[in-house]
């Protein structure tokens, strides 16, 4: 038997009410880290939001070189504007790639909070033994 003097009935209510704030404290952290996590996307985002500016760009000028290519049927001015596109759309391609290569979905998971919860298992089980 145990030297606690209190009952059985105070003892789970204990064992509750530190569950419970165990339970907050966690969700705190999780909501925390996931925020940090996801202000490390940003720059990723903006990445590839420029990147498809910048190749919607491209696609345009390329939309214009044929339309000038069917106009003109010359070989000159839409062929200027047909690379240019290209070139354009590459650019707006390689920072769409960039952007989602620096994606890390791995980074996103909530390490700290998956930690403590395992942690927090733990002392739960020894509390109820």
């Amino acid at each position: 038997m145990s030297n606690d003097p209190r009952s059985l009935g105070e003892m789970f209510a204990d064992l509750t009410r530190e569950a419970r704030l165990l339970v907050q404290q966690e969700i705190h952290l999780a909501k925390t880290e996931l925020a940090q996590n996801a202000s490390r996307l940003v720059p990723s985002v903006t990445m590839v939001v420029a990147g498809g500016l910048i190749a919607y760009g491209g696609v345009l000028a390329i939309v214009g070189a044929l339309v000038l290519g069917l106009i003109a049927i010359g070989l000159a001015a839409w062929a200027a504007a047909l690379i240019g596109g290209l070139v354009i759309a590459g650019i707006g391609y390689g920072l769409i790639r960039a952007g989602i290569a620096s994606f890390r979905p791995q980074n996103l998971t909530p390490r700290q909070t998956i930690d403590s919860l395992k942690e927090d298992a733990r002392w739960l089980r020894t509390q109820t033994r």
